[in-house]
């Protein structure tokens, strides 16, 4: 089982091709649990407002590509 940090190891080498359950994993480690998670999208709570948000959204098992790149920002802006 691979840890968070090759998981997003792996999401910047290429954001297209990263499971839905993966980036669900990386996500609950840097944000903890969703605020939402009963519909097709789950939203992360942040400890800033605006961009960039952590919503994220399963496409047949796979992670949109432009969302993958919005949580790999908001995970370089928490370790700034």
């Amino acid at each position: 089982m691979a840890t968070v940090a090759d998981l997003v190891a792996k999401m910047r080498r290429n954001p297209k091709g990263v499971n839905f359950a993966d980036l669900c994993k990386v996500c609950d480690y840097y944000f903890g649990e969703p605020r939402q998670s009963g519909s097709s999208h789950r939203i992360y709570q942040t400890p800033w407002q605006g961009n960039p948000r952590v919503n994220i959204q399963n496409d047949k098992g796979k992670a949109k590509a432009y969302q993958v790149r919005q949580v790999l920002k908001a995970i370089d802006k928490l370790e700034a």
